[in-house]
């Protein structure tokens, strides 16, 4: 478990401004993990399209045809009762729950360093080891159980406090995320008949009869999160059916709840604001996350943000040719997308965050050579999605996390709930653009390693990256690399690469840019899914091709066709790759795991060599 660090002076085992140093950066990385991680909704559990669905000669729909026109209130058949919007003084009420269990917990920990610091500067008594681990041991038990009551009680947007601390033990105490792990996204479902309310409300036209559009509809959700609810469901042929989908169906008035608690945490970080002790400005952070989760409550929004994306990597670069997506993306069904519902493609599989059981029910070593062969095979379809939306458009998933991306039944990956999606300017794609391709030339050129750490630093600054005034001059340069480069060992400025560590070069921050929070959300998920597998893994490397592509423009004839044959060697061995993994996935189980250890080994000994 997590404990307040010691003091360089032997006397003194723990320093009362460490102490609270450490407190105040304790809560904040708390607020910080909860709003850049969230948005693990109803999509996280929304079921995915199958490869055959998505190929079904359906080109990108326009936002007028996707949507269905909605029946006025009087026109619904349903005499199910809406839950109504939050009043004022329900948001009073609230707020005052939430602060009235938040500052005490907070208040605790003060109180208990002030306590130690009385004993050991006033009273000379000297607090051993073992004594200050049982004193935080009992004060992290009783502050996880105040916290796990205050989240039953308010649940809605707080309950993402609980699954994103249960899920870093390796950031928080032993006491927090056991108290905290019992908290699902699969709480407290709706109705059914009000889901079915709101889907009539939202999508029928006018004399159309629930059964004229689902000839199938399962009550009982697929999952249920703080902003809705996925069901399974078969449309009829008047719709195309019969076809499995999966309908998502926003909860009544839940806007309002999760907004008024976004605000409250804002006015938690909001005194914090320009602290010397906190690596971000949290307050800045918060608000631009505000902004996108507005769009959230907006299915449309997020029915074009999914089309908008295939159609990016389902195209080649220059847009001439088809290109094969290396992963599953949702289809919306065009005529059944509202505000509030949104029918999408229907998809086999589990997220990855329950892979790992999914896998042992099935007999397969969750450590074994299938495994880690899957493992690598996500790791470079998450680096060539990203790579491309990131730096080719600007557009991209802006929320990915182990329950968005899915593992298919067929052995495929699908990435969902394109519920917050971002779009960075030119100028900054621009720049992220020469930061990749300054990184790899910094890895290739040892000669002039300083002068490219130099010119990654000025590219840092130029996309709005401010440092503290007494940051070293090498600061900014680490920050690139830390973000972007997970084979670099040593950081300049002697900086260390762990993110909590007191020398790291995020504590150099003063502030950071908003299209560089988003980015970066990408950037670490495939930096710790490269740590797990044991596989070193730079994004720069890996987005510098990209980037160079995206810098150069419009070339000579002669030079893209050069380019469009290196480029359709590269699909087809990629698409040789994809048809031998599918291939060793049909085998009997023993000869299947023999199969996979015959290609991870290759794989490796391939790594080696481009890496000497």
């Amino acid at each position: 478990s997590i404990k307040p660090p010691p003091q360089e002076n032997t006397t003194n085992i723990f320093s009362a401004t460490m102490r609270t140093n450490f407190l105040i950066e304790y809560v904040g990385l708390a607020c910080i993990l909860l709003l850049v991680q969230y948005t693990n909704k109803a999509d996280a559990f929304s079921p995915m399209p199958k490869n055959g669905q998505l190929i079904n000669g359906r080109t990108v729909s326009p936002l007028d045809a996707s949507v269905a026109s909605p029946m006025t209130e009087e026109e619904t058949t349903t005499e199910v009762e809406f839950p109504p919007p939050l009043s004022k003084v329900d948001r009073l009420t609230r707020a005052a729950t939430f602060w009235s269990s938040a500052v005490p917990i907070i208040l605790s920990y003060y109180g208990k360093m002030a306590e130690i610091k009385v004993r050991e500067q006033v009273l000379g008594d000297e607090v051993t080891e073992e004594e200050l681990q049982q004193i935080w041991d009992s004060q992290h038990e009783a502050g996880a159980a105040k916290l796990a009551d205050a989240i039953t009680s308010l649940k809605g947007f707080y309950v993402k406090t609980a699954q994103i601390i249960a899920s870093r033990a390796d950031l928080f105490p032993q006491q927090y995320t056991e108290a905290l792990s019992g908290f699902t996204d699969n709480l407290d479902p709706m109705p059914g008949d009000l889901a079915k309310a709101v889907v009539t409300k939202e999508l029928l036209n006018r004399n159309e009869k629930f059964e004229d559009v689902f000839v199938e509809f399962d009550e009982i959700p697929l999952g249920a999160a703080s902003v809705g609810q996925v069901h399974r469901a078969v449309l009829s042929e008047k719709y195309g059916g019969p076809r499995e989908v999966a309908v998502k169906v926003q909860r009544p008035s839940i806007e309002s709840k999760l907004l008024g608690d976004i605000a409250n945490l804002k006015a938690l970080s909001k005194p914090f604001q320009g602290s010397d002790t906190l690596p971000l400005d949290y307050y800045t952070v918060f608000s631009e996350l505000e902004k996108q989760l507005a769009d959230e409550f907006n299915f449309v929004a997020e029915a074009v943000a999914m089309d908008r994306v295939y159609g990016t990597l389902s195209r080649s670069m220059d847009g001439t040719a088809p290109a094969e997506i290396p992963l599953v993306i949702p289809r919306p069904v065009p005529g059944l997308v509202s505000r509030r519902v949104l029918v999408m493609d229907y998809l086999h599989g589990v997220p990855l965050s329950r892979a790992r059981d999914e896998m042992i029910k099935k007999g397969v070593d969750p450590n074994g050579p299938e495994a880690q062969l899957f493992g690598r095979k996500l790791l470079r379809a998450l680096t060539d999605v990203f790579g491309r939306c990131i730096l080719e458009t600007g557009f991209f998933h802006a929320d990915p996390h182990p329950g968005n991306i899915f593992v298919l039944e067929d052995g495929q990956i699908g990435l969902i709930d394109f519920g917050q999606v971002k779009q960075i300017s030119g100028r900054n794609r621009e720049t992220l653009a020469k930061v990749m391709i300054a990184l790899d030339e910094r890895n290739k050129d040892e000669e002039n390693k300083m002068l490219r750490e130099e010119e990654v630093g000025n590219l840092a600054l130029e996309l709005g990256v401010e440092l503290k005034e007494d940051a070293k001059d090498e600061a900014a340069a680490a920050v690139g690399i830390w973000l972007f480069d997970g084979k670099v060992e040593d950081l300049p400025g002697g900086y260390d690469k762990g993110e909590l560590s007191p020398n790291s070069p995020v504590k150099e921050l003063k502030s950071f840019p908003q299209d560089l929070v988003l980015v970066g959300r990408a950037s670490i998920l495939i930096k710790g899914l490269s740590s797990r597998l044991g596989v070193p893994w730079s994004l720069a490397e890996e987005w510098a091709p990209i980037a160079r592509k995206v810098l150069e423009g419009t070339q000579t004839t002669r030079k893209e066709e050069r380019v469009r044959f290196r480029d359709v060697v590269g699909t087809l061995k990629q698409w040789g790759k994809g048809r031998t993994t599918r291939a060793v996935q049909k085998l009997p189980a023993p000869l299947r795991t023999r199969a996979a250890g015959v290609i991870l080994r290759l794989q490796k000994k391939s790594e080696e060599g481009s890496n000497e």
